[in-house]
């Protein structure tokens, strides 16, 4: 036991008191939300104020590598295939839920574009750009992607690589210019109180990133799964 103001003593001797244990952060917010229920670690802001170094890269800068590192893995994951390939689904029978590369780069380009288009409000580069027209699917334009069956994704299909890459190009310039132009003092503002705890800008941020990151990761497997190396 322990007194309120310090340890028992025992023949004069204090007694060491036990390591402080480590607290725990608040609970996370779902990742896989509707576009970005996001991960929250205290107020999940970058900080831009270094504290072991005068000379550390500036946080939009290694947010920014992040995202370059995720967009140059899909063009490994798409380099080389045809359209048949990207379309197709590697292990339907084993592995529904292992999705194509187009629904792949699709969804990617489309969670960064819904989302960063709603934190700035601008309209989504998906109907604003013409992407919805371009990629002709048999879906609505509110189709909520992130729920997708596996039969509602083997309808994501293009005729051409283009439209993808070009989706994936526009969508990385949004959030890359969104970034530079971020006022870091909006980092911790809440924008979404339907998660608990409250999602805030960076920690939507922070969720867009990572979802670009895991899918590009799955594309490059779903590339490995048709037999192809890379």
């Amino acid at each position: 036991m322990r007194h309120e103001n310090g340890p028992l003593k025992s023949a004069g001797r204090a007694r060491t008191p036990a390591p402080a244990q480590p607290q725990r952060g608040p609970l996370r917010s779902p990742s896989q939300t509707a576009y970005g229920g996001g991960m929250s670690e205290s107020s999940g802001r970058p900080t831009d104020t270094p504290t072991s170094s005068t000379n550390a890269t500036p946080w939009p800068t290694l947010l920014t590598a992040s995202l370059d590192r995720s967009r140059e893995r899909f063009d490994r994951a798409l380099d080389g295939v045809t359209v048949e390939q990207a379309n197709t689904q590697p292990a339907p029978t084993t592995a529904p839920r292992i999705d194509s590369l187009t629904w792949l780069a699709w969804h990617t380009a489309r969670e960064i574009d819904l989302q960063v288009s709603a934190l700035a409000g601008t309209d989504a580069l998906w109907t604003s750009a013409g992407f919805s027209r371009r990629f002709a699917l048999p879906l609505p334009d509110d189709t909520e992607d992130w729920r997708h069956a596996p039969e509602q994704a083997a309808l994501v299909r293009v005729s051409d690589l283009a439209v993808l890459t070009d989706y994936l190009d526009a969508a990385y310039a949004l959030i890359r210019d969104y970034l530079t132009d971020l006022d870091p003092a909006s980092l911790d503002e809440v924008i979404d109180r339907s998660w608990q705890p409250p999602v805030t800008r960076a920690s939507r941020l922070a969720s867009i990133i990572d979802d670009a990151a895991q899918h590009s990761g799955q594309a490059v497997y779903s590339r490995r799964l048709l037999g192809l190396e890379g």
